[in-house]
């Protein structure tokens, strides 16, 4: 089972709902022929997962332990949105395009950096897809979870402007005390946008 699972460490398997703990929240999961536990601080906040549910899980760790062996399972980890564009996005695939950065607040909000070595492809367009289609399955399969697509950068001002999209930057100034420390100056009325939740 260890050697099994130990080529699927960080990635995605599909799995089948058997049942919810009503007390603890836990849900036990088939995988092929095993069962597993998603823990509830595993999934995303405001699913309810019901028996029979069919839904994808991010493998985060194998662990040998005692009793056996131990495969922690996510439902809320940054790398479960890295493999679903993978899956869903061949220019990804092929290496195209590449993800370089992902933050996620599981269940509210997912923003992706992406870029091309391609300069002749979109990477922003390739992970929309066709009228959104991509992106779409991507957010359905996370409970309607927004996705965020920015273009990555490797200048720093042009980077942070990007990741605070939709808010509007005025001014990005790196600041002299730190070696990542920036400050970067919205309109009052976008402070808030910027901030975020």
């Amino acid at each position: 089972m260890i050697r099994e699972y130990d080529e699927k460490k960080e990635d995605i398997v599909s799995a089948i709902v058997t049942r919810v703990d009503p007390t603890t929240g836990n849900a036990s999961l088939e995988i092929g022929k095993n069962e597993m536990v998603l823990y509830k601080h595993e999934q995303i906040a405001e699913e309810n997962l019901q028996v029979g549910d069919r839904i994808k899980v991010f493998i985060t760790e194998i662990r040998k332990e005692m009793r056996g062996p131990s495969i922690i399972l996510s439902r809320v980890h940054p790398g479960l949105v890295s493999r679903l564009f993978e899956l869903e996005v061949p220019e990804i695939k092929d290496g195209t395009v590449v993800i370089n950065a992902v933050a996620r607040e599981a269940g509210s909000r997912t923003k992706i950096a992406v870029s091309s070595t391609n300069p002749e492809v979109d990477p922003i367009g390739a992970c929309i897809g066709p009228k959104g289609a991509r992106k779409n399955a991507i957010s359905a399969e996370l409970g309607n979870e927004k996705i965020d697509i920015i273009k990555y950068s490797e200048e720093a001002d042009a980077f942070i402007s990007a990741s605070l999209a939709p808010a509007t930057v005025l001014s990005v100034v790196k600041l002299p005390d730190g070696d990542n420390s920036y400050r970067v100056i919205v309109n009052d009325d976008q402070l808030s946008l910027a901030i975020g939740r």
